[in-house]
């Protein structure tokens, strides 16, 4: 499901709310890629292309519709992937502050995913407090911290 959502991605972009992109126009584009990849170009291929085009648009609409708990999951895994890159890209690049991105860790929805983020959020926390410097962003990844720490003790109260 990861792979089939990025394909379209790999048409259009990855196209983030920064991007003043609507989300109609998002979704358009992406309707129009994935109608594209699985249609026009698999749908051509002669042994089994049309059915796995059909079954690749299915994965991606359960993707879209994001009601599974796969779909939940994949989600998830690319809002940390977006934490993850704003990280390394600021240790890269030296005092780059990229907190206006730290917003999309509130959104991650399972508790797993969000202690996975919790972890990358303290990691950013530590490298600004080494370099001394007050970054953006730093209290929206506190509130995602303390939220999985508080899920984590509510796990281990009920065991």
């Amino acid at each position: 499901m990861a792979l089939i959502h990025d394909m379209a991605e790999s048409l259009v972009g990855d196209i983030t709310p920064v991007d003043g992109v609507s989300k109609d126009e998002k979704n358009r584009r992406e309707t129009e890629s994935m109608e594209y990849l699985t249609t026009h170009l698999l749908g051509k291929v002669v042994q089994g292309g049309k059915e796995a085009g059909v079954e690749m648009r299915k994965i991606w609409q359960e993707y879209e519709d994001n009601k599974t708990l796969e779909a939940k999951f994949v989600h998830d895994v690319d809002k940390l992937e977006l934490v993850l890159q704003m990280v390394e890209y600021e240790k890269q690049k030296g005092q780059l502050d990229l907190g206006e991105f730290a917003w999309v860790a509130q959104k991650i929805v399972l508790a797993e995913v969000r202690e996975w983020c919790t972890e990358v959020l303290k990691e950013r926390e530590h490298y600004w407090k080494e370099l001394g410097i007050e970054a953006s962003g730093l209290d929206i990844g506190k509130s995602v911290i303390d939220r999985s720490e508080a899920e984590q003790t509510a796990r281990v109260d009920r065991t």
